[in-house]
């Protein structure tokens, strides 16, 4: 076994296996898998550490946190994109979805101006050979939003785009079934008196009435004529799937409900849930647990949302705390399953002929420690 790069001794997730081996990848891509140690000087031995395909990250509002690190504080956005990026690889997600919204629960939010000028960070970057990722674009459209259709036509031709989610935060609606739930985290993000968060629901209410069904229709004509996979996001009742479901939507983002769940899986949709929910056992507002959707087998894509580092931690507290899940299959939910709900059917997979795209890690009281992330060949972190 020869190559251009070779790593030995590691301890491989295949699609179905896990063998102690070699790996050696060529002009960017894997040239070979073998289930043993070689003896080529050159060779990196990873001493017995675990190598997986580098993760794939379909939904992550983490551009939008280092553009806005604080209430009221924009960054620049070459930094917030670089800094971004670096805190991806370093969590080991080489192909990130960079969540966008277009349109927001606050017509006076930043995200209203903030797309087009990350489009065009995030391309610039890219071209000068900046970014370490590979860098691709998930429109999260608030479908409530009056201006919604100026804001997205702009930039629905973007080759970069991959997904688009119809999303609804009107309080009593999906997510926010509860309107306490939802009282408490809007009054405390936007500031607002009791007065004021009393009005600000009712118009919220008001623009889901007058704009929601429009905007939804217009999204999903666009996204379908241009052969983007749609996401329907926070589905809470079977009625909101089968809406997906007549929409020609494929990816169910944090369904709230296990019947929703469940009725989503079943129909072939991709069931993604959070990271973080999976880590810590429990939704941060009451939602469904993500444990127990991979209990009752209707769980197939984990992200990070918005804690990049839980990608890679959350597929391995899957693969300890369900009995029926082993490591190959939880690291299918962050590498192949999501890499194939999006079309890149080059990467996700420690398998000949695909990117070789790698992370080599070791774990420390459960916790995954990255050691050296790989992007087509090329050692990245």
């Amino acid at each position: 076994m020869s190559g251009e790069l070779v790593l030995t001794n590691a301890r491989i997730v295949l699609a179905d296996e896990i063998v102690q081996g070699t790996v050696s990848v060529r002009s960017g891509r894997i040239d070979a898998v073998d289930a043993s140690r070689t003896a080529i000087p050159s060779a990196v031995d990873l001493e017995g550490g675990t190598l997986i395909p580098g993760l794939i990250e379909l939904h992550t509002d983490n551009i939008e946190r280092h553009l806005m690190p604080r209430p009221k504080a924009d960054w620049p956005s070459e930094a917030a994109v670089m800094s971004h990026d670096r805190e991806v690889v370093a969590s080991g997600i080489t192909t990130v979805c960079n969540a966008l919204a277009v349109g927001a629960v606050n017509t006076h939010a930043i995200r209203e101006t903030m797309l087009l000028e990350i489009c065009r960070t995030v391309d610039g970057l890219d071209d000068s050979g900046a970014l370490k990722a590979d860098h691709f674009l998930h429109l999260r459209c608030e479908v409530s939003y009056p201006s919604l259709p100026g804001l997205i036509e702009p930039v629905i031709d973007h080759p970069a785009i991959r997904i688009i989610s119809v999303m609804d935060h009107t309080p009593g609606q999906r997510q926010f079934a509860d309107i306490g739930e939802y009282a408490s985290f809007y009054k405390g993000r936007f500031g607002l008196n009791d007065a004021e968060l009393e009005r600000f629901m009712k118009e919220r209410q008001a623009d889901q009435i007058r704009y929601s069904a429009t905007n939804r229709s217009k999204v999903v004509e666009l996204g379908s004529a241009r052969g983007i996979s749609l996401a329907s996001h926070d589905d809470a009742t079977e009625d909101h799937v089968d809406e997906a479901i007549s929409d020609g939507i494929v990816i169910a983002e944090f369904p709230t409900t296990k019947a929703a769940a469940k009725k989503s899986h079943e129909n072939g949709l991709a069931v993604l849930m959070g990271g973080p929910n999976m880590v810590r056992g429990r939704s941060h507002n009451g939602n469904i647990s993500a444990r127990d959707l991979a209990e009752a087998g209707t769980l197939d894509i984990l992200s990070s949302d918005y804690i990049p580092a839980s990608l890679l931690y959350a597929a391995l507290v899957m693969e300890r705390s369900v009995d029926d899940i082993a490591l190959p299959q939880a690291i299918a939910t962050v590498t192949r399953n999501p890499a194939r709900q999006i079309s890149l059917d080059d990467r996700g997979e420690i398998a000949v002929g695909k990117r070789a795209d790698l992370v080599h890690f070791r774990e420390t009281g459960g916790v995954p420690v990255i050691q050296n992330v790989w992007r087509e060949g090329r050692l990245v972190a």
